[in-house]
């Protein structure tokens, strides 16, 4: 590859990694798409229900605080979706918190979020 088009290269990245093109995962860009959709609430509580509640509990009710998904606002603030998003697809194996990234579909990720979000404790 000639000089001239590593140069080009090199701008084209620089490029969709400065607009964000090439970090989709970016916590900043990290939305849910669902987010506010009430009408998901149920199906996500039933994805819940059928993907994380032999460890999490069913509907998230888990009396250990480390696997309490009602308190990811409380313990992780506004970073609560990117710690979900980073969590469940890349896992925590000393955790006991399998991979799921190639698992489950992101939309179907996204549903548990929004069940997720409607359950979030105050305390």
């Amino acid at each position: 590859m000639s000089a001239k088009c590593h140069v080009v290269l090199a701008a084209v990245l620089f490029f969709l990694t400065d607009t964000g093109i090439a970090a989709q995962e970016n916590s900043e860009a990290l939305k849910n798409p669902y987010e506010g959709r009430e009408d998901l609430v149920v199906e996500g509580a039933s994805l819940f229900n059928q993907y994380c509640s032999h460890c999490h509990g069913p509907n998230a009710v888990q009396g250990e605080r480390p696997r309490d998904l009602r308190r990811l606002k409380i313990r992780y603030g506004d970073n609560a979706i990117d710690t979900f998003w980073t969590t469940v697809n890349g896992g925590r194996m000393d955790k006991g918190m399998p991979v799921w990234k190639d698992a489950i579909s992101d939309d179907i990720k996204w549903r548990i979020y929004t069940f997720l979000q409607s359950v979030q404790s105050q305390r």
